[in-house]
């Protein structure tokens, strides 16, 4: 299943769970480590958790882990994000597909 505008994340005692918003059903749910408040936020098509002082990338559409963060020496207090600003210019678009197309044709 894909994420999309009718999925909410919810991260309640270690855990982030995907629910379906017009039915409120379970669509998949991720244990992380400790049973503490767990911060989110989506940025760039991933969702972002943290707690304990450990932050998760996640995939949005599953729940699978991409990597993990532990902060180290930072101890175990609440986590905040921001994303940085998903601008692109048209030089590093085309230069982008351009290396895409290479690397198709090889």
């Amino acid at each position: 299943m894909r994420a999309n505008n009718r999925t909410i994340y919810i991260g309640i005692k270690g855990t982030v769970l995907a629910l379906d918003r017009a039915t409120g059903e379970e669509v998949w749910r991720t244990p992380l480590k400790g049973g503490s408040f767990v911060n989110l936020t989506l940025d760039g098509g991933v969702l972002l958790a943290a707690t304990r002082g450990e932050v998760f990338c996640l995939d949005p559409a599953t729940g699978d882990i991409r990597w993990t963060n532990p902060l180290r020496g930072l101890g175990y207090g609440l986590v905040s994000f921001i994303g940085s600003p998903a601008v692109v210019s048209a030089e590093e678009l085309n230069r982008e597909r351009a290396a895409a197309a290479a690397s198709a044709g090889t």
